[in-house]
């Protein structure tokens, strides 16, 4: 397999208040093609930050960025727009991703009309084709934001951030404003979706949980720096670095839980459409 995602010496600077705040500091990862990488890290370690630099959505103060071993860092706008057709993002709050006044057909629809030439009946086709994928029927296509669940809002965006046949997906937080029941569920639609399409993920969570059932190698952020990465298996099971053992040890477990390095999320759950 070849990386579908590389970045190199990463740095990102923010500056406030006369001070500067390095968000992303010397960070270099690669990710290969039809593989999960898992970003997890305390709120502010630069998690997200990374993500969007990964995409070319901010600009770097050094380093690079490479798509299919194509440099994407410091291309204009309009030469990264068929790239940010390979690109999709699902968010953290799949309430707050989908306009309020857009129905769920317009919200799918949306990025289809902005990177493709479907349109009408076909249009039509394939917003019905990826609802389908995500587990929703038709008849969601007419619903509005408030008319859904959380699970369905987050079922919808994943079939917006997908219209395109993207090749990678960047899942920001996807399943932390979910109960722990739709959670399990749309875990499993991921992977579902990772091996019917072959789709390479970056997943960004502080959940090690879903870290460990998602990832094939996970990277450690503390503050704006990779302290620690390699397989899921070895950093969750045999971590090296202090801080990484010391999110291990944090986590709580559950009365009856599975031992550490054990899947949590149950492997097979009936799709539902909550």
């Amino acid at each position: 397999m070849s990386a579908l995602i590389a970045v190199q010496n990463l740095v990102k600077i923010y500056r406030a208040h006369r001070q500067e705040v390095r968000a992303v500091d010397d960070v270099s990862f690669e990710i290969e093609e039809g593989t999960t990488f898992g970003l997890v890290g305390e709120s502010g370690s630069g998690k997200s930050t990374i993500a969007r630099c990964a995409l070319g959505l901010i600009p770097l103060n050094s380093g690079e960025a490479r798509f299919d071993g194509r440099r994407i860092t410091g291309l204009t706008e309009r030469a990264m727009r068929p790239v940010r057709a390979e690109m999709g993002m699902v968010f953290q709050n799949p309430v707050a991703a989908l306009n309020p006044r857009m129905t769920v057909r317009d919200s799918i629809a949306e990025p289809l009309l902005t990177h493709t030439t479907v349109r009408g009946r076909a249009l039509d086709d394939r917003v019905g084709q990826l609802l389908e994928e995500v587990g929703l029927d038709a008849g969601f296509a007419t619903r509005l934001p408030h008319q859904l669940s959380g699970g369905q809002s987050q079922r919808v965006g994943i079939a917006r951030a997908l219209a395109t046949r993207p090749r990678l997906l960047v899942l920001d937080e996807p399943t932390s404003a979910l109960d722990v029941s739709v959670q399990a569920q749309v875990l499993n639609l991921l992977q579902e979706l990772r091996a019917q399409y072959g789709l390479t993920y970056l997943m960004i969570s502080h959940d090690l949980d879903v870290i460990r059932y998602l990832c094939d190698t996970v990277g450690v952020m503390r503050r704006g720096q990779l302290v620690e990465s390699g397989s899921a298996a070895q950093v969750l099971t045999s971590p090296r670095h202090e801080y990484t053992k010391q999110l291990i040890d944090a986590m709580p477990e559950a009365p009856g839980a599975k031992p550490r390095g054990a899947d949590t999320i149950p492997t097979k759950l009936r799709r539902t459409t909550q």
